[in-house]
């Protein structure tokens, strides 16, 4: 058994090493005293405070918590509810329902982007609305974020006893004292891990923003893409590392948040 141990465990240490030294080596020379990367001359912490003086990064930094705040709080609601629906209630189309669900989290980025510049692009033509802005790129993360938010808050809701919402109806309580009292209480935990994750997802992505987005709606992967093209520079790996480290904390907070709902349902 030991011996079997060894090699899945060097097995699995190299996997870890080739995914993540590239994000390593970015952190790394983030702090490379170079002007325009290349080999490493000394370490500094310039180019860190050097995002604070830059107002294209400032801006993009700005478009981009909007639109993650934004875009997180509706898809929290709509998801949960979403949720809540297709584990409480028993209606027509159900399973169909379910089913559909996943279909934005399995398909391409780059199909769900294109297919929504397509509707708004149809929706601008016929009735004048969604012009590619930031409304349009709130409305495209919700979508792509509704079914993650979803899928975690049903699978918290499918891990607690129906009878506990039925007791407190018996007792006397209204829908609404049920709903706030005994069901939010005991889904919290998925909900506020379903919104770290849509927070996170919002903050990373790249292509659905690239496709909808307009004039004065850059968020920061765009502008890393657009630097990108022109070198590498150490601000760039800066930034990079900055949006990795928030992406690592709100994974963290999920699995804190998931790791305390199963054990207050133990």
């Amino acid at each position: 058994m030991k011996r079997a141990r060894l090699p899945l465990g060097l097995g699995a240490g190299l996997i870890y090493l080739f995914l993540y030294t590239p994000i390593a080596a970015v952190a790394v020379y983030s702090f490379n005293a170079a002007k325009h990367g290349g080999p490493w001359t000394g370490f500094t912490t310039a180019w860190y405070l050097r995002l604070l003086e830059s107002p294209d990064k400032l801006s993009a930094l700005r478009n981009t918590l909007v639109l993650a705040v934004s875009s997180t709080a509706i898809a929290t609601v709509l998801g949960t509810l979403l949720g809540y629906g297709l584990t409480r209630y028993a209606f027509p189309g159900r399973r169909l329902f379910a089913w559909l669900m996943y279909v934005p989290v399995v398909i391409p980025d780059v199909v769900m982007a294109i297919s929504l510049l397509m509707f708004f692009s149809l929706v601008r033509d016929g009735l004048g609305l969604f012009p590619l802005g930031m409304g349009t790129m709130i409305v495209a993360h919700v979508t792509f974020q509704i079914p993650f938010v979803a899928i975690v808050v049903r699978s918290r809701l499918a891990g607690f006893d129906p009878a506990i919402e039925e007791a407190a109806h018996d007792l006397g309580a209204t829908p609404w004292q049920k709903l706030r009292h005994v069901t939010l209480p005991l889904a919290l935990p998925g909900v506020l891990a379903g919104a770290a994750l849509a927070f996170t997802l919002s903050v990373d992505d790249f292509v659905v923003s690239f496709f909808t987005s307009g004039p004065g709606a850059t968020t920061l992967p765009i502008l890393i893409y657009a630097s990108v093209k022109r070198g590498i520079t150490p601000d760039i790996n800066a930034l990079s590392t900055l949006i990795v480290l928030v992406s690592i904390l709100g994974t963290i907070a999920m699995s804190v948040f998931q790791a305390r709902g199963r054990d207050a349902q133990g």
